[in-house]
């Protein structure tokens, strides 16, 4: 339904311009999450990384408010016209203002470290998980713009990689011996990369999905939905 919404909407200047500042909140986000894992486990920052992540996370915030507002005076012009494809806009761009909060998160948890990260122990505990979540976030963006279906579901395989491994790694930190400064670092991180994966799933699978299960998209729907792309 969603793509055949869009395929109408094709050309408007309303959603041309909607659609642009959205993919541009998916962009900053994705920039904060790279530079902050980048801090994060090498240690290493760009100077003055701290206040160039909460001035994007401001500019993605603004991108929300723009977009909320584009979607209002829309529907307060034509009431009657392209309700669905707004209600679909307006669950999924909070999504994506999310994402730049818990990449503000996953930065304050580099502030919280006592000393640098020890890579190897960090991989074992979360493997690739940072570099899932790059590709996650950036197939989510494509597949939300291009309205991908097939990339939509390839994209609930990613996510549940992810969130399998955290589940396991606060598991394996609830029985370990770490110091309190790194199980509580680890254990955020875990919880962050889980809530990024979930939003991010939440705009993708807002392609394959009915709106009233947009945010609700429950296992039964998620193994239907991975299955159709085998």
């Amino acid at each position: 339904m969603f793509k055949n919404l869009l395929s109408f909407w094709k050309g408007k200047d309303f959603l041309s311009k909607v659609l642009n500042e959205f993919e541009q909140m998916m962009i900053n986000a994705e920039g904060m999450f790279k530079a902050v894992c980048e801090k994060l486990i090498t240690g290493k920052g760009k100077e003055g990384l701290g206040d160039r992540i909460y001035e994007i996370d401001r500019q993605i915030n603004q991108f929300e408010r723009d977009i909320r507002k584009r979607i209002i005076e829309h529907l307060a012009l034509q009431p009657s016209v392209d309700v669905p494809v707004c209600l679909v806009l307006m669950s999924v761009v909070k999504d994506a203002e999310r994402l730049g909060d818990y990449a503000k998160n996953l930065f304050e948890v580099t502030e919280m470290m006592k000393g640098p990260m020890d890579k190897e122990l960090f991989r074992s505990y979360f493997n690739e998980a940072d570099k899932k979540l790059i590709l996650l976030a950036e197939k989510t963006r494509s597949a939300f713009i291009k309205s991908d279906e097939a990339l939509a579901r390839e994209i609930l395989g990613i996510e549940r990689e992810i969130v399998v491994k955290c589940e396991e790694a606060i598991k394996k930190l609830a029985n370990g011996n770490l110091s309190s400064n790194l199980s509580v670092c680890f254990t955020l991180i875990a919880r962050y990369f889980k809530r990024i994966a979930a939003h991010l799933v939440n705009i993708g699978s807002s392609v394959i999905v009915p709106i009233d299960q947009l945010d609700f998209f429950d296992e039964s729907e998620r193994q239907k939905n991975m299955k159709s792309t085998s």
